[in-house]
């Protein structure tokens, strides 16, 4: 689907949740245009966590931004937003534009490759709005993007085009887990923007 296409945009899940794929929102060359000013200008750093009680340094970086200083934490580890950029302003825009709602903070992950992804977890932290949408967009790399029911184990998945958006809302973060599983396939580098909406 692309700006012109009218029909409403379907939910991809069959049960319990809302995630309404956008698919490609710009052109392929707009799309490689932010790629590479995401990759230029992000103050891009290796994710930590802590897990069983130790400390994990990720291959994976990230980058947390924002209207203010927020907190966030995850995985034990608390990030401090960075005021958004103007590249970053200019895609939440077009983001809320086309998913209805708003956003102050965007959590960005950088790929370098196929074999770095993420595993299944959903998005359930106390400081995210309850039932609020969380809107992804996807440049670089095409990457294959899995959903997995809690408790009925259904699975459902799909290629993220670069220049996509995707949004999760309602029950999903409840009833279904996400992940990005990793390839060998794909040598090149994805960047993923995650708008979010923080209570503070």
């Amino acid at each position: 689907m692309n700006l012109f296409d009218q029909n409403p945009v379907q939910n991809i899940l069959p049960e319990d949740g809302i995630v309404n794929y956008h698919g490609r929102i710009m052109s392929y060359e707009q799309a490689q245009q932010y790629y590479q000013t995401l990759m230029d200008t992000i103050a891009w750093k290796n994710d930590e966590a802590v897990i069983f009680g130790k400390h994990i340094i990720t291959k994976r970086k990230v980058a947390w931004y924002g209207d203010s200083n927020y907190s966030y934490t995850y995985s034990n580890t608390t990030k401090h937003a960075l005021i958004w950029t103007p590249a970053l302003l200019e895609l939440k825009k077009r983001t809320e534009d086309l998913s209805g709602a708003t956003y102050n903070s965007c959590l960005l992950n950088l790929y370098h490759s196929g074999e770095e992804g993420m595993a299944w977890h959903s998005d359930g932290e106390k400081t995210l709005e309850d039932n609020g949408a969380i809107a992804s967009l996807s440049f670089g790399a095409e990457r294959k993007f899995a959903f997995k029911h809690k408790k009925t184990k259904k699975t459902v998945s799909l290629i993220l085009e670069k220049g996509s958006l995707l949004v999760m809302k309602g029950a999903t973060q409840k009833n279904w887990l996400h992940r990005l599983p990793p390839t060998k396939k794909v040598k090149t580098p994805r960047v993923n923007l995650t708008f979010r909406k923080i209570i503070i």
